[in-house]
């Protein structure tokens, strides 16, 4: 081996195909870079997947927390504080729909109680918010103020940058929209956008069930509203049901005031019941009373048609008047149903809110109509139950006058007839005694007929019966005595059916003066009184009869007073007679056709 060649192990390398090695071989930094780049990628893409499993977990946060509560403001206040915090906006608010198409109720977080007393009214849904609505898309913007339609907010709100707002659909149908502004990033990302719109969609099916379980409960109340009406109406001892019908039906419609009106007579309504507000208790008081023309008013219109009314405001139909006029509440929204029981129509319910309240919803008014008919029905079960209890009184009535009649009075009668016998064989100081029982027994039985005429009247009873006892009751102070009063034949029945008020008039004012002729002239000591009501030939007729012991008719009596009576009597094609009575006294008859 030469000196020159390096040694072995010296730091040379052969390859071991025996080959030198290549002094430019070098390992490249490509490699190596593409590695960096792939590992860089691949910690921003799990970023990424971090970030987005955090807000796809946010959002699942959002979805518990808008499905935890059935109560529909508790509900549209989470959406709002849930969405916020989705997508890091410094403002939210969610405006709801109104029937007019305007937003009715905006539910907004993000400012404090002194931005919004320095804001005042809210927005009304119109410019850039009710582009939402209108164009039922989301909308987002990098700057509010570069847009056309960014008008309608009020003075002394705070200025906004970015903007998203999106549609709330509940059952196909626009409910309002959720409005975020201000991104603490920035701007709203199109990823914003998709999480909004899917939290949107949690909060149109939450909604529904909220107004689901709203619905369900008012119809509870409305139920049990109900259930307490019938209750009370037919328990007189429970309360008052009209009160009862005016401040749950204000309660449950959150009203400010509830009329009932009925009917005065067939031209006006009048003011029953009013139940106000807390506060206004007295000025609801003051309509108490007041009548209501049924012409051209709101409240005769649904009188008349039994068609309920919904408004906005009390001028909005012009071809009606506001139904009531309450300077101090400044009446808006008017709700009017008809109280429409089985029968007939006996009233009308009205409730109204202030001025610048929601008006009433659809809901409102088919709870209330429903409440009212199931009111109206239960006051007509309970008159129905009074006039039960009343022709049931009327019934016992008439058995204990018939009992009277045909028992007590009989055994009387014979207890005079026999006594009479007895008076006839007795001589002296006996037979005056046993004469004056019988005429005792006499006046007892004259006080039990017209203690059974007094059974047989009612309280409020205007017919033949009772102005003829009236009549007799009066005379017997002038008399000194009851005159002996008897009815034949159904006078009350066929008067009633002749549709002839004066008729009563006549025969009463012939009564009236029968006795006293025979009081003043005759100088009678027994009187009786014959009121006939009878058939002959085919038509019905009425007939007084008056008969007396006294003195007998005088020469001049057809030509004085009595004269007064034919005149009555030949007017209403009949007759009066006047002769004198065997085997003392006299006999007068007046009679009058009733067909």
């Amino acid at each position: 081996m030469s000196v020159d060649e390096p040694a072995a192990g010296a730091g040379a390398q052969r390859p071991r195909n025996g080959m030198p090695p290549d002094p430019a071989l070098t390992f490249p930094d490509q490699p190596r870079l593409e590695l960096d780049q792939l590992l860089r990628q691949l910690v921003q893409r799990a970023g990424e997947v971090m970030s987005t499993q955090g807000r796809l977990r946010g959002l699942l946060r959002a979805n518990q927390a808008v499905i935890a509560d059935l109560t529909l403001p508790v509900v549209l206040r989470r959406i709002c504080e849930a969405a916020r915090e989705l997508v890091d906006a410094r403002y939210a608010a969610l405006g709801v729909l109104g029937g007019d198409g305007r937003i009715a109720e905006l539910v907004h977080t993000g400012m404090d109680d002194t931005v919004v007393r320095r804001i005042g009214d809210l927005p009304q849904g119109k410019g850039l918010l009710g582009a939402v609505i209108d164009e039922d898309r989301p909308i987002r913007l990098r700057t509010v103020a570069g847009d056309p339609r960014s008008c309608g907010f009020p003075g002394g709100h705070p200025p906004m940058s970015s903007f998203l707002g999106v549609p709330i659909r509940v059952r196909e149908q626009i409910f309002g929209s959720l409005y975020l502004a201000d991104c603490t990033r920035g701007e709203f990302t199109a990823e914003d956008e998709e999480l909004t719109r899917a939290l949107a969609v949690t909060a149109g099916v939450a909604i529904d069930n909220a107004r689901l379980y709203e619905s369900t409960r008012r119809r509870g109340e409305w139920l049990a509203a109900t259930a307490a009406v019938t209750r009370e109406t037919l328990d007189p001892s429970a309360g008052r049901p009209l009160s009862t019908i005016a401040e749950r039906s204000r309660e449950l419609a959150d009203a400010d005031l509830a009329i009932v009106l009925l009917p005065d007579d067939e031209d006006e309504l009048r003011v029953e019941l009013a139940a106000g507000s807390p506060g206004q208790h007295a000025v609801a008081r003051q309509l108490e009373g007041r009548t209501i023309p049924r012409d051209r008013t709101l409240s005769g219109h649904v009188f008349d048609t039994t068609q309920p009314l919904r408004l906005a405001h009390p001028r909005e139909l012009a071809h009606l008047e506001p139904a009531v006029e309450v300077a101090e509440l400044r009446i808006g929204p008017i709700l009017v149903v008809p109280l429409v029981g089985a029968e007939r129509n006996d009233g009308v319910l009205l409730l109204t809110r202030r001025i610048g309240r929601a008006p009433f919803t659809e809901e409102d008014l088919d709870m209330t109509a429903g409440f009212a008919n199931q009111a109206a029905v239960a006051l007509e079960l309970a008159e129905s139950r009074v006039e039960r209890e009343r022709l049931r009184m009327l019934d016992e009535r008439e058995r204990i006058a018939a009992d009277l009649h045909d028992h007590v009075i009989q055994r009387l009668f014979a207890a005079g007839l026999s006594l009479q016998g007895v008076a006839a064989r007795l001589d002296g100081p006996e037979a005056g005694r046993v004469a004056q029982v019988i005429g005792d027994l006499d006046d007892t039985i004259a006080q039990i007929r017209t203690s059974i005429f007094s059974l047989q009247r009612t309280g409020d009873d205007e017919g033949v019966r009772s102005r003829i006892l009236v009549v007799v009751t009066e005379a017997a102070r002038l008399l000194g005595f009851t005159p002996l009063l008897r009815f034949s034949g159904p006078a009350e029945t066929l008067v009633a059916a002749a549709h002839d008020p004066g008729l009563t008039d006549d025969l009463v004012a012939v009564l009236r003066e029968a006795l006293v002729n025979a009081a003043k002239h005759a100088h009678a000591s027994q009187v009786e009184v014959d009121v006939v009501a009878e058939t002959v030939d085919g038509g019905d007729r009425l007939s007084l009869v008056v008969t007396d012991d006294g003195v007998g008719p005088g020469e001049g009596a057809r030509r004085s007073g009595l004269a007064n009576l034919e005149r009555r009597a030949r007017r209403r094609g009949g007759s009066f007679e006047l002769r004198p009575h065997s085997p003392r006294g006299s006999w007068l008859r007046w009679v009058a056709p009733l067909s």
